[in-house]
């Protein structure tokens, strides 16, 4: 193996490692030591594939945009989502409950990720309701539940893909794979562990798929609040139109997000090298080179090129 990284004059560095601890901030009432307990093992082993994928702050926003939109496209998860959490009223802080929840599965310790995915499992318990179209839902519906895994699989491995490093058709299985055990914790017995079984979804699911005015106020939400670092705050829209643009064709056409969402040529560009940026720089203040160290392993464990 050798190294991947690129060595930056620690003023440069430590800007860069600002840019992604605000990526990742956790929110209030919700801190998660991934230093300790030193030694214990996360639900993924560091040397699986998704430890890779999450390391990199760019692509886990782009893909968690594009996860979101997934979600909301299906009218029960949509308005579960929307009826049941402070998205409208708080949204910096939801966003950043569900990016720390992410970086807890992936990275944090086996007990502590355990006893959150619990905890996720109990509150959605809680939540039951009707959609504005009258018809039932409940939060721990297993096909829903698939949905949002599905989603989640997804938007991450597509965004890692497109904008940091392009993965194998074997490496996107695995991808996939790797999560199928922690999406049984969650509930979410069909989850799909291969590109097969994730098409088969999206095809089996096409019809229930349907444009809201909440995608779009999601949307202008997301363009407007204050989830980078001001110095970099330009690039927010620009990454949301990375996210959309990941989206397969047929679902953002059904969503109605036309050409107002396209990201030009040179915005891609943009986007693409601060993700290429992100994969070969270290970020000690990262969840994903904290647990390298719980774990014994060197911080630039994950940036080495196998």
């Amino acid at each position: 193996m050798t190294s991947g990284v690129i060595p930056l004059p620690s003023a440069l560095g430590r800007r860069v490692d600002d840019f992604a601890r605000t990526l990742m901030r956790q929110p209030p009432g919700y801190h998660v030591d991934f230093l300790r307990p030193v030694g214990e093992p996360a639900l993924l082993p560091p040397a699986s594939l998704s430890w890779r994928i999450f390391k990199n702050p760019v692509t886990v926003f782009i893909g968690g945009v594009a996860a979101v939109l997934l979600e909301l496209a299906e009218p029960r998860v949509r308005d579960a989502v929307w009826q049941h959490s402070g998205f409208r009223t708080d949204a910096l802080s939801r966003l950043r409950r569900t990016g720390a929840a992410a970086m807890v599965t992936v990275y944090g310790p086996r007990s502590k990720a355990e006893a959150m995915i619990a905890g996720v499992v109990r509150m959605h318990g809680r939540i039951r309701g009707r959609t504005s179209e009258g018809e039932a839902y409940d939060a721990n519906d297993p096909e829903l539940l698939d949905w949002v895994q599905a989603t989640a699989g997804f938007g991450f491995m597509q965004a890692y893909h497109c904008y940091a490093r392009p993965l194998r058709a074997e490496e996107r299985d695995t991808s996939l794979a790797e999560c199928r055990p922690i999406a049984l914790l969650y509930g979410a017995a069909g989850a799909p562990g291969s590109q097969a079984d994730l098409y088969t979804l999206f095809e089996a699911r096409r019809h229930r798929l349907a444009a809201s005015p909440i995608v779009l106020e999601f949307l202008d939400i997301m363009a407007k609040v204050p989830a980078l670092p001001a110095s970099v705050r330009s690039l927010q829209l620009p990454l949301l139109k990375a996210a959309i643009d990941i989206l397969p064709l047929w679902v953002r056409e059904r969503l109605g997000l036309g050409d107002r969402w396209n990201l030009r040529p040179q915005a891609r560009a943009v986007v693409a090298s601060m993700a290429g940026i992100c994969e070969r720089i270290v970020l000690p203040s990262s969840p994903a080179v904290q647990s390298c160290r719980r774990l014994g392993l060197a911080d630039d464990f994950l940036y080495r090129r196998h």
